[in-house]
């Protein structure tokens, strides 16, 4: 148990460390008034084939600022797993929202899809991905972004959902700041993992307007 904590106290450590390289809210709303914008002035819309390109792109800057690994998923594989998604997995279990400016580029993206597993028999739906680019963090978009996947859930009959992410992902204070409980693994560690039991209760604390 004492190294449990121990461990848990390190990975907190690092994540805040991590955390120091993400641009300020205030530093981002000055960019965001540089570029002529507004936290009111992004669209939220479902992806489709044609975004493959743009999103592909996204997926791979916004991961690899995340984690900074030495190779990071080039975007010849992200745009292939698109693809694939959008081709071979298009079954109706899974859906992807973007985050788009005026210009119609897209700036971020969560993906959501059915879940079912043993080990959690009693949640239904997975948070399987969601990244902002850095420039983006701070001002709102990701608050909305989880509050459009919440309310899309809802609308398939499903109310609750989890997260699989990485202990050290600054992000994870956010998902903490939005209801997200904390998931351990049997001896106590904690792993990036995260559920939210009521998603009308997520859906109000992530107003999408």
């Amino acid at each position: 148990m004492f190294k449990t904590k121990i461990k848990n106290s390190l990975t907190s450590l690092f994540r805040s460390l991590n955390g120091l390289r993400r641009p300020s809210k205030q530093a981002n709303m000055r960019k965001l008034q540089e570029r002529g914008e507004t936290p009111e002035s992004f669209t939220f819309r479902d992806a489709t084939v044609d975004d493959i390109p743009q999103l592909a792109k996204v997926h791979v800057k916004a991961w690899q600022d995340t984690y900074r690994v030495l190779r990071p998923p080039t975007y010849q594989i992200r745009e292939y797993q698109w693809r694939k998604a959008f081709t071979e997995e298009n079954d109706g279990r899974w859906f992807c929202i973007l985050v788009v400016n005026k210009k119609n580029e897209v700036i971020g993206f969560a993906k959501g899809k059915t879940y079912k597993h043993n080990d959690l028999p009693e949640f239904s739906g997975e948070l399987n991905k969601i990244y902002l680019l850095f420039d983006y963090h701070r001002i709102g978009l990701g608050k909305k972004l989880v509050g459009h996947v919440a309310r899309r859930f809802l609308s398939m009959g499903i109310n609750n959902m989890v997260l699989f992410g990485i202990a050290q992902n600054p992000s994870c204070s956010f998902h903490e700041a939005i209801g997200g409980e904390r998931l351990y693994a049997k001896n106590g560690e904690f792993h990036g993992g995260y559920c939210w039991r009521d998603l009308k209760k997520l859906a109000e604390i992530c107003p999408i307007n």
